[in-house]
């Protein structure tokens, strides 16, 4: 059995002109006008929104304690989308970015589905997400493989992204992602490689604090090859000895996903952020 590993490490950034790529914009990303602003730290020129062009991913949401869960939000307005009473949502995506307007880098996503302002019925809000196809989560942990990535999305969204080791392997069955930092594990995501195809846009309203303010971006997905299964075996999550490893096992996950989604490839469009009060 053959398998394709792929890694990724930071690595300093080249000049621009070494590395701006010729790009026909496909369907999905003409019309979105791009705003420029200096990134004098890195020597180049910044976009907004950020156009990913060529990406894999995929996702596995768990359940977890509610109580949990909603001492880590940070904001008493952010209330945990629940499956049933007590047990809410957790999503683990991880990404594999091989062109963006920010050269290439991976990220895992640790997120927990919610409301903003008010509660919902458990079991309803979740449904009229995957009736929509749009979901809304607080990013809780986002690392990343890259300083360009981590200072983007620190500085501009306040996310939470730090400098982590995230490897991919793929063989014909899977594709596994290890995450972690300075040699400790965080944590392993395996699941399963669906057959996909191309299926209509999906919508994140991805939330965030930044000195104090929650903000909100939105993010586009082109899932030009896409699969999503209930199946309880389609994924797997093993939990390192990391800190982070261990507050997810105060959290109560379920043992099996509830949900996997797999995208080996898609173009992506993350908005800038702003303010709730222009929500």
């Amino acid at each position: 059995m053959s398998v394709q590993v792929i890694t990724a490490r930071t690595a300093p950034t080249a000049p621009m002109a070494d590395r701006e790529p010729q790009r026909q914009p496909s369907d999905f990303l003409k019309g979105i006008v791009q705003s420029e602003f200096p990134m004098e730290l890195f020597d180049r020129v910044g976009k907004l929104p950020v156009f990913y062009y060529d990406n894999s991913s995929m996702t596995a949401v768990f359940t977890a304690s509610t109580r949990q869960v909603r001492a880590l939000l940070p904001d008493p307005q952010m209330h945990p989308i629940e499956l049933m009473p007590g047990r809410c949502v957790v999503a683990f995506s991880a990404f594999e970015y091989r062109d963006t307007d920010i050269d290439p880098y991976n990220e895992f996503s640790i997120s927990f589905l919610m409301s903003y302002g008010r509660r919902t019925v458990p079991g309803m809000h979740l449904l009229r997400g995957l009736a929509s196809r749009c979901f809304e989560a607080y990013v809780w942990k986002l690392p990343v493989t890259t300083e360009i990535a981590r200072w983007g999305g620190v500085e501009l969204y306040g996310y939470p992204k730090f400098l982590a080791d995230i490897d991919f392997k793929r063989d014909a069955a899977h594709t596994t992602c290890t995450l972690s930092e300075d040699g400790r594990h965080i944590l392993t995501l395996q699941g399963q490689a669906l057959k996909g195809e191309a299926a209509k846009l999906l919508r994140y309203r991805a939330y965030s604090m930044k000195n104090g303010v929650p903000l909100c971006a939105n993010v586009y997905t082109n899932p030009l090859q896409y699969a999503q299964t209930m199946s309880p075996s389609a994924a797997s999550l093993v939990l390192g000895d990391h800190d982070i490893a261990r507050q997810l096992r105060a959290l109560d996950l379920s043992s099996s996903p509830l949900m996997y989604q797999y995208c080996p490839r898609n173009e992506l469009v993350l908005f800038g952020p702003r303010n709730l009060m222009d929500n």
